[in-house]
């Protein structure tokens, strides 16, 4: 088994195309694949997205409005996850969807009608989703990343559960986690490709702009 720690951003368009990789993934591989989705937010994430989004990193109204907007929708997936991964995971993707490629504005009524649209339990999700449990989850997942070392999304850190050593990797960057996803595919490939890493601890040279490194 490998178990995978994915730092996304709820509303971005990055991190679903990654997430969508490692689904597919989850589906064929004949290893078994623990995934963990967990919402990123910080200064730096925040100024990530506005420097793609053609906004001034300056701008402090949509420096605000757009961090008001990525807590919330992280909160709304934590309070999906409440009603299970899987549920979670096709709240997270539906939501990232609509807001990157359809465009369609952040709202309650977005949130509700894409809650609806996965099969899941509104009342509850309601309740949920006005919780302190919810926000201390949230807290959780920003104190994870920080003892990973977790700056910017997307990111990930992948442990390798098949042997007794549980060696992980900690990568940062679209392609070198698509990198990484693509030599994990079978039980064989995943000890080949963690006993490289530690023989080499560094990535594939074509990815200069992304980092690995081992945990």
């Amino acid at each position: 088994m490998i178990e995978i720690y994915l730092f996304i951003n709820p509303i971005g368009g990055r991190c679903l195309t990654i997430e969508k990789q490692v689904t597919e993934l989850m589906k064929k591989n004949d290893l078994k694949i623990q995934l963990r989705l967990i919402p990123l937010m910080n200064l730096h994430t925040v100024s990530d997205l506005l420097t793609r989004e053609g906004l001034s990193k300056k701008d402090i109204h949509k420096r605000n409005k757009l961090s008001d907007i990525i807590y919330s929708a992280s909160l709304d997936v934590k309070a999906a996850q409440l009603q299970g991964k899987k549920r979670g995971r096709s709240f997270l993707m539906k939501l990232q969807e609509e807001m990157t490629e359809k465009r369609t504005p952040y709202s309650k009524e977005l949130v509700h009608r894409l809650f609806l649209e996965v099969g899941g339990d509104m009342e509850m999700f309601i309740e949920d989703r006005a919780s302190d449990l919810v926000k201390e989850l949230f807290i959780a997942d920003q104190q994870i990343a920080r003892d990973m070392q977790i700056t910017r999304h997307p990111s990930a850190v992948i442990y390798n559960c098949v042997n007794d050593e549980g060696t992980g990797i900690r990568i940062e960057g679209c392609n070198a986690i698509k990198h990484v996803i693509n030599s994990c595919k079978s039980r064989e490939s995943v000890l080949r490709f963690f006993d490289n890493q530690e023989k080499h601890d560094h990535l594939n040279q074509e990815f200069p702009a992304d980092h690995l490194s081992l945990i």
